[in-house]
């Protein structure tokens, strides 16, 4: 399924920007980057569940924030695109 995470790391201070570095680095090995604090992850329920659990783990809840957009599996006709697109789509394959 698509799942569309997005977060505000209150980076007042030291220990915040540690966490926004975190939560960053997070979605980076989930999902791919489609805006500064959003990114678009192709998950099965149990990766949704313990990437889930690993973000709450991650943030402060009583200053930062985190949303979980479940488009399920067939988002492509739930999504609507204007614009620069990301480098590759994430549901084919990719080879380095």
């Amino acid at each position: 399924m698509l799942v569309l995470v997005t977060y505000d790391v209150n980076t007042e201070t030291a220990a915040g920007r540690r966490r926004l570095r975190k939560v960053a680095k997070a979605c980076v090995n989930h999902g791919q980057r489609v805006q500064n604090s959003v990114f678009e992850c192709i998950l099965d329920a149990a990766q949704y569940a313990l990437f889930k659990a690993e973000l709450a783990a991650l943030i402060d809840p009583e200053a930062d924030s985190l949303r979980f957009y479940r488009l399920g599996n067939s988002y492509k006709t739930k999504v609507d695109h204007i614009g620069l697109t990301p480098p590759w789509p994430q549901d084919e394959v990719l080879l380095v």
